[in-house]
């Protein structure tokens, strides 16, 4: 496969059952041959991503010492912000050219996740920073939540399977700045290196240009790019571990531009797609087969992001 497929989830939506079925087909097949789709049809509308991408722009102009109070410690970047070169990928000690942000799950005061997710952080110099963030995330959810619908069909499931595992999950809506490189990158370093995601799907705002790259199943580097009404959608681990690798958890990466461009921030808004902490992921009995037996230890979804946010560097072991 040399391109991305894309998919309109209004053919979901439809009332007609053939429309629900094709787009099932087309992203199954598309989550099995290579794990990303480019996706119409979304619930964010043209002017929310206009807000939100001003609100993100706005945020990492601020000086660097208004950033770093929003930096809270002890808390493995779940919230607020996280400084540049932080982050790594799994296996690799350098630390990838971005800073960002993080938005994390909405609970009502009687929800029994209140105490388990921190609290998200408020930016006093942006008064509707966090209120657009806030809609965009609500929107992202929605919209992942009727992939996710889409896939439980395609696996074998009922429709609803994924519902109740997503409802108050521990999900993060990401702003990236990848800020304009000035100096050749220490070891390589480059945006994002090569890495899979941790959660069940990501929802990718901003692949409307190059950088994104998706590696195939001849293991070449292809172009991930999305139409300005699109909205990337890939697997994540947590997903791929539940199915039995079923549908593919690929690995991507955010390469450096061209020298000429190296004077340029580039911005990107992922929405990972996390479940309850509970929720098991252990290898589903439809994706269990002779020919494809089960391949790991079962686990549950809060664990397994604890040992992948070690491996990143993020928290302490």
């Amino acid at each position: 496969m040399q391109q991305i497929p894309s998919v309109d989830l209004r053919d979901f939506l439809s009332d007609d059952p053939a429309r629900k079925q094709k787009f099932v087909n087309e992203i199954g097949e598309a989550y099995e041959e290579i794990g990303f789709v480019a996706l119409k049809g979304h619930f964010l509308d043209d002017k929310l991503v206009e807000n939100l991408y001003s609100e993100v722009r706005n945020f990492f102009n601020l000086p660097l010492t208004t950033k770093s109070q929003y930096e809270i410690p002890g808390i493995g970047g779940q919230r607020g912000y996280v400084s540049f070169g932080k982050e790594h990928a799994k296996g690799r000690s350098t630390g990838d050219l971005k800073e960002f942000w993080h938005f994390g799950q909405y609970v009502n005061e009687d929800s029994k996740y209140l105490n388990e997710y921190p609290e998200n952080v408020f930016v006093k110099e942006l008064p509707n920073f966090n209120s657009t963030g806030k809609e965009a995330y609500k929107m992202l959810e929605r919209t992942g939540k009727y992939v996710l619908r889409a896939l439980a069909l395609h696996i074998g499931l009922e429709e609803m399977y994924f519902d109740t595992f997503i409802a108050d999950g521990n999900s993060i809506l990401r702003p990236i700045h990848y800020p304009p490189i000035t100096d050749e990158p220490n070891d390589g370093a480059v945006r994002a290196a090569a890495h899979g995601d941790i959660n069940l799907i990501t929802l990718l705002m901003g692949a409307q240009g190059k950088g994104l790259q998706v590696q195939n199943n001849e293991g070449q580097w292809i172009d991930a790019m999305a139409q300005p009404d699109e909205l990337m959608i890939n697997v994540g681990d947590m997903l791929s571990r539940l199915t039995n690798t079923k549908l593919k958890s690929t690995i991507h990466q955010v390469v450096n531009p061209p020298r000429e461009l190296w004077a340029t921030s580039r911005f990107s808004i992922p929405f990972f797609m996390h479940p309850v902490s509970e929720m098991p992921l252990n290898c589903l009995e439809e994706c269990i087969t002779s020919e494809n037996p089960k391949k790991f230890d079962d686990i549950t979804a809060g664990e397994f992001l604890h040992e992948r946010l070690v491996e990143l560097g993020l928290i302490k072991k």
